[in-house]
């Protein structure tokens, strides 16, 4: 997957394809509106990348304590962003 079109196209799908990042799966299967199946793509995971993904899904979820927790885990914090918008900035960020 190149850009952020093709990973909008492939939504059209039932599934991800095999190849994807288990990043770019979380964010797929949240786009699908399946949110713990996409909490399940990274809550187990301690990489930077994954506690991002994870801080934006409780971000989502309405708990921001736990958000802000993973925002920190991350070295990053909460950004001034719409949901829709901190969506993009991690699938572009993840393909890049």
């Amino acid at each position: 997957m190149k850009n952020i079109t093709e990973f909008k196209n492939s939504l059209e799908k039932d599934r991800p394809e095999s190849n994807m990042s288990v990043q770019l799966r979380a964010l797929w299967y949240d786009a699908k509106g399946d949110w713990h199946t996409a909490h399940n793509q990274v809550d187990h995971l301690g990489d930077v990348a994954s506690a991002r993904i994870h801080a934006y899904l409780h971000r989502k979820e309405g708990d921001i304590w736990n958000a802000d927790y993973w925002y920190t885990k991350a070295g990053e914090k909460s950004p001034q962003l719409s949901l829709d918008q901190e969506w993009e900035e991690l699938v572009q960020r993840i393909l890049s």
